[in-house]
């Protein structure tokens, strides 16, 4: 008997961990995750079978005692999958209460590096497929979003290490997917901090009005995607849940054949006064 392939979910109390855990249940696969408070969505997990451990991202001793947990009952991890996301704190940079912005990139970056480096050795390379470590991404690679430094630039790290780490990691999978306007959890941040912070409450507010969002189906079919696409289509690039065809199949070829697409890059957006 072949056993379930593991799929590991960092921070699976989020809207998006819960759903992807749910689907992977749903499809045979053995899940386990970590989670800092408890709530009504771990007790339905609990229940058909998604294995809980409590980790708080911002505790080095919590998260390393998250990662002993994982690795003894994963053995072997097929895919690594990070949820965690923190828009706080909500403020112009010079104004920011410093220590806030520090945890912020420890949630949203710091830390899930440290349980990449705890679990990369556990990864699952005996089976045929790949194994994938999986985050996603948020606003501001191709802008400047005011208010929010702390949140853009972990994510445009993370999207970075990506690349880095599949220019050295030859046999796992490592993808960032931007799942664009989900209606989720994190929003709520953004409505309590007020209309005093103009633009960003004002978008919030018309979207939940409108209910203008991505739905979880195609941000869980996009991650589904990522982890079972071939890896040199996919590892190290930045793919948007909402805005690429990632369900095209001719994308994938296109992907192959050119190594710089879906990447940080500033190559094509240089000036000389030799042209």
């Amino acid at each position: 008997m072949v056993s379930s392939k593991k799929i590991l979910i960092i921070s699976i109390s989020s809207d998006i961990g819960t759903a992807l855990a749910k689907y992977y249940i749903s499809k045979g696969f053995s899940v386990a995750g970590t989670f800092r408070t408890h709530s009504d969505s771990l007790n339905e997990l609990s229940q058909i079978g998604v294995t809980l451990f409590p980790c708080d991202l911002l505790e080095d001793n919590s998260t390393d005692s998250a990662c002993k947990l994982l690795e003894n009952w994963a053995g072997a991890w097929d895919a690594l999958i990070f949820c965690p996301g923190n828009l706080d704190p909500i403020s112009k940079f010079e104004d920011v209460e410093f220590s806030k912005w520090e945890n912020s990139l420890k949630v949203n970056f710091i830390a899930p590096m440290r349980v990449v480096r705890k679990l990369l050795p556990s990864r699952n390379t005996s089976r045929q497929s790949v194994p994938t470590v999986l985050f996603f991404a948020g606003g501001g690679s191709n802008s400047a979003p005011i208010l929010f430094s702390a949140y853009t630039v972990s994510k445009i790290a993370l999207t970075k290490m990506c690349e880095l780490l599949d220019a050295e990691q030859d046999d796992t999978k490592f993808v960032i997917i931007g799942p664009g306007w989900v209606r989720t959890k994190i929003h709520e941040t953004t409505l309590a901090a007020g209309e005093e912070i103009g633009l960003p409450h004002q978008m919030t507010v018309e979207r939940l009005e409108k209910n203008q969002f991505v739905s979880m189906t195609r941000v869980v079919d996009c991650c589904d995607w990522a982890i079972h696409a071939p890896q040199n289509a996919v590892s190290g690039r930045n793919i948007s849940a909402e805005h690429d065809e990632w369900d095209n199949p001719i994308l994938e070829s296109s992907l192959i054949n050119e190594p710089k697409m879906y990447k940080l890059r500033r190559e094509g957006n240089s000036w000389s006064s030799q042209k």
